[in-house]
């Protein structure tokens, strides 16, 4: 029987994502592809250090050593390195011991194609446009910023926050930010305030780890999660009945009004933090590890540069 891995979360990963690769992404800009296959055969046997999401990926591939005779997540390694560079990258995780044996290398060719044939449910890459190329392919992904200098991941527990709108949830309600201002935004969300949202580009990812919570008594579940978005009240009502109607309970939420994210993160102390938005996600990622989730078709930052440049400011 072929492994069946649509029952499990399954995790698709660049090697650069996974370690700290940002030496060798340099000489492939600066020198070329040649110097950077002859740079990785020469150190293939050198020690990687971990990169923004190893701490999420070890946390999460632990939780396969909870539960008896079943899998929960699975982790596949997708790079656009051809099978004798990813050499170095396999090596690397059985030296992390990392229980990873899953992978695709397409030797410089696009990896979007081969997601739905891992049946990725979240792709997490360094490079710009392989994960824009996964969002239009209609996976969720994010791009990984730079690992936090000092961050040390939390104990015995898998700690993600996401963003709402353009995120866990459509773009539709930002957009009327983004287009006609806070005004607007407000009135029409106290108008729509008891209708769900539409299901945004981590939806499913959201109703993933949800489905694993289940699988734990509540207060020993290893799981869990936040959203932490700049809604307030009474905006803040929309994103709560949302969740009801997804049979999706969160274990914390943080309606912050403007406020500054970063302190939040560090404070709840996440393995990994999603966003839309660009200064965010900046300044997130000098706390926590995180990724920007860049809306397909990208229109909605444009429309924010906008905004600012008109001196139209404002936060949803």
């Amino acid at each position: 029987m072929p492994y069946d891995l649509s029952d499990k979360l399954v995790i698709g990963i660049s090697s650069r994502a996974l370690f700290d690769l940002e030496v060798e992404n340099a000489i492939y800009d600066q020198q070329g592809v040649d110097a950077y296959a002859q740079y990785q055969r020469d150190h293939e046997n050198d020690p990687l250090q971990p990169g923004t999401a190893f701490p999420l990926v070890k946390a999460l591939l632990q939780l396969n050593e909870l539960i008896a005779d079943r899998r929960l997540v699975e982790v596949v390694v997708i790079s656009r390195n051809t099978p004798d560079t990813g050499l170095r990258a396999f090596n690397a995780i059985a030296a992390h011991k990392l229980d990873i044996s899953r992978a695709a290398f397409t030797g410089g060719g696009p990896t979007a194609p081969y997601l739905q044939a891992f049946k990725i449910d979240l792709f997490l890459s360094r490079d710009t446009g392989d994960v824009q190329e996964a969002i239009d392919a209609g996976v969720a992904a994010a791009q990984l910023y730079a690992a936090p200098l000092d961050y040390s991941a939390p104990d015995k527990q898998i700690r993600i926050a996401f963003d709402g709108d353009a995120v866990l949830f459509s773009a539709e309600s930002e957009r009327i930010f983004a287009e006609k201002g806070l005004e607007a935004f407000a009135r029409h969300e106290q108008r729509h305030r008891k209708k769900a949202m539409k299901e945004g580009p981590f939806a499913k990812l959201l109703l993933a780890l949800s489905a694993i919570q289940k699988q734990f008594p509540p207060a020993q579940c290893p799981v869990r999660i936040a959203i932490v978005t700049a809604r307030n009240s009474p905006a803040h009502q929309r994103v709560i009945h949302t969740l009801r109607t997804w049979n999706v309970t969160v274990d914390e939420a943080f309606f912050l009004g403007g406020l500054n994210k970063a302190e939040v993160l560090q404070a709840f102390g996440a393995h990994m933090f999603f966003d839309d938005q660009e200064g965010h996600v900046q300044k997130a990622a000098v706390v926590v590890p995180s990724g920007r989730v860049p809306y397909k078709g990208g229109t909605l930052e444009g429309a924010r540069v906008a905004r600012v440049r008109a001196g139209k400011s404002g936060t949803p």
